[in-house]
């Protein structure tokens, strides 16, 4: 039986019980799905510098094609850990730390 998105998930975490809300489980799913890639974390510890690049800057230094890279890129994009910004006809990517803190309290929040 597949969940409504208006439904709750009940699980047990020792003696008590956490209620989460079905979409933003699914969300947070689909976040550690896209991260829980070597490549994909590789592409992360390389702009944990605070480095903006581009996806050119990504494949070179990965030593990648550059339609992989991209395609890594398009879902941590769409997973929302990277950030985009436009400067002509470049696309300059930057991790947005703030929600890998976001993930990383859901982690902890899930596990302990």
């Amino acid at each position: 039986m597949r969940k409504q998105k208006d439904e709750a998930v009940v699980l047990k975490k020792g003696m008590q019980f956490v209620t989460l809300d079905y979409a933003e489980l699914r969300r947070a799913v689909l976040v550690l799905r896209s991260i829980n890639h070597k490549l994909r974390q590789r592409i992360i510890d390389l702009l944990e510098d605070g480095e903006k690049m581009t996806v050119t800057d990504i494949y070179v230094r990965l030593r990648l094609e550059q339609s992989v890279a991209s395609q890594h890129l398009a879902i941590l994009r769409r997973a929302a850990v990277v950030r985009t910004e436009r400067h002509g006809k470049f696309i300059y990517y930057s991790l947005d730390k703030e929600r890998l803190a976001q993930i990383s309290r859901l982690v902890e929040e899930l596990i302990i």
